[in-house]
């Protein structure tokens, strides 16, 4: 299938694939897709799988938060899974189903609609790694804090809306060189946060049937609106995000050295020689 190609059963419309070709993977972009009648993204449905769906692959807190909270300081919600689900409304609470993919309906649905978008991706970034695909509940309200994550995302809103505040990628203002070193070595997403820092956000509004392509690791904070939001994101690692990974994990290494730091430019897949170096000082270290 070519990028223009759409079948009766396409979830992503031809203006949304066309808008990912543009924008991929350097650019945030607004989306749309054809998924508010899913029948594995109702209320009901989402409720069932976390009941079945492991406790570690869940994560639920209070969705009244500052920006910048520590994670350590993240108030739980006194509640079971299933109980925030169905209280959503009310109980002014943050959910996430993680690794969704591993229950075969939905392993089947985040293959679907991977595979429209592999005829853009592949190309550019390589083929589509470590997929997986995450269920964002939240009650009407509350804030997702500041943070980044290491995959390309495409988040589609299901129901309610929110609002996406996206800022620069690679920005060492935002996130400083040794912050993304620690969060490859495993630190906690959430980023610390400057109120001076909104002068550089792009507020993307996102109502059911649209959606946005997130660069890896664009820092971000999501403000829900005024009623239950239902939220996918389906994500994908390449080797542009490994080798990003790759390098700032060699400058962690070379930091606590005090050797000279490589440059992570913009393209650090076709950074081999450091990414080597990487490797043999890891092994090293073994």
């Amino acid at each position: 299938m070519t990028a223009t190609t759409i079948t009766p059963t396409a979830m992503f419309p031809p203006e949304a694939l066309a808008a990912l070709t543009a924008a991929y993977p350097d650019r945030h972009q607004r989306l749309t897709h054809r998924l508010l009648d899913h029948p594995l993204l109702k209320r009901e449905a989402i409720a069932a799988l976390a009941e079945r769906h492991p406790a570690d692959r869940m994560e639920y807190n209070l969705g009244t938060l500052p920006l910048g909270i520590r994670p350590e300081d993240t108030p739980a919600n006194g509640l079971s899974v299933a109980e925030t689900i169905r209280t959503i409304d009310e109980n002014k609470s943050w959910i996430v189903l993680k690794n969704v993919e591993r229950d075969p309906a939905y392993g089947a649905l985040l293959d679907s609609l991977l595979a429209e978008l592999a005829p853009i991706v592949a190309p550019r970034t390589g083929p589509m790694e470590h997929r997986e695909a995450f269920i964002f509940f939240t009650s009407p309200g509350s804030i997702t804090p500041f943070h980044m994550d290491p995959e390309h995302n495409i988040l589609m809103q299901i129901e309610g809306e929110k609002v996406m505040h996206v800022f620069p990628s690679a920005d060492p203002a935002l996130v400083p060189p040794e912050q993304s070193e620690a969060f490859h070595a495993g630190a906690h997403r959430n980023l610390i946060w400057d109120e001076q820092f909104m002068a550089k956000a792009d507020p993307v509004r996102l109502t059911p049937g649209e959606a946005i392509l997130m660069p890896v690791k664009a820092p971000h904070f999501v403000q829900n609106g005024d009623a239950v939001s239902i939220s996918l994101s389906i994500t994908w690692r390449s080797e542009r995000s490994v080798a990003e990974g790759e390098l700032h994990s060699f400058n962690r290494l070379l930091r606590a050295r005090g050797l000279p730091l490589v440059d992570v430019s913009a393209t650090p897949e076709k950074q081999k020689v450091a990414r080597l170096g990487y490797r043999v000082m890891r092994k090293l270290g073994e």
